[in-house]
């Protein structure tokens, strides 16, 4: 599913180049359940916009669905984050002045898709995550929770290949991020790649496996489990 062959990152700062990937080569298959892990400044924010379509590369090739996107332009890069990609991040991103059915059907409208066939599948995404009794509420009506499931809505509602999860339970309590955590394993058991930059050893434990990065490079990468949170980020 996705192909990164020897990826670098370079931002020139200055007069000074900062490296912030070096010669990152890495594989991930449709259905993979995958966190990458690392210290602040390690590059790893960066690998999940890289591979998130949010950002490219300056050295290397990175091939998504067997394409090559590597040289694609911001307009061919926003399709195959419309199409392809959903995205979860730490604080939620939803406007506040919208309903979480609305917010859902954001993604929907740049899309394309009809008003009656957005209402439809916002619906069915909210229902699938929990919050069929919730979707007329506005975000400031929520709790953490119920904000980030309205969010996991948000990026599934397109049906994507895959999900990336930016620290999505960093703004919670442990019992919330359980829960959270929890659905999206569910969504990974049916068919959905899921991708997640954590700091927290407890979060990688649902994954399937972990990929650490330090100093811009994959140092170690591990089958995950929750008897295996022996790694520390800092």
């Amino acid at each position: 599913m996705i192909n990164l062959q020897s990826v670098s990152k370079t931002y020139r700062l200055g007069l000074e180049n900062v490296h912030v990937l070096k010669d990152i080569s890495l594989f991930i298959n449709q259905g993979d359940f995958l966190a990458i892990m690392g210290p602040s400044g390690s590059g790893k924010s960066t690998l999940m916009n890289i591979i998130g379509c949010l950002d490219q590369p300056t050295a290397g090739t990175y091939q998504f669905e067997g394409n090559d996107i590597t040289a694609y332009n911001d307009v061919e890069l926003s399709k195959v984050r419309n199409q392809f990609i959903g995205f979860v991040f730490q604080q939620f991103q939803l406007l506040p002045r919208l309903t979480a059915l609305k917010n859902v059907e954001l993604p929907m409208i740049y899309a394309g898709f009809s008003k009656k066939e957005r209402k439809e599948m916002a619906l069915h995404a909210l229902t699938k995550v929990g919050l069929a009794n919730r979707v007329h509420h506005l975000p400031n009506e929520l709790s953490g929770g119920q904000k980030q499931r309205v969010a996991i809505a948000r990026a599934l509602v397109n049906n994507p290949r895959m999900i990336l999860a930016d620290e999505p339970t960093g703004a919670l309590d442990t019992k919330t991020s359980e829960s959270i955590m929890e659905l999206l394993t569910e969504l990974n058991r049916e068919g959905t790649t899921i991708l997640i930059v954590t700091h927290e050893q407890e979060v990688a434990a649902f994954t399937q496996k972990t990929i650490i990065v330090r100093d811009g490079e994959i140092v170690n990468e591990r089958k995950e489990g929750k008897e295996h949170l022996e790694y520390e980020c800092n």
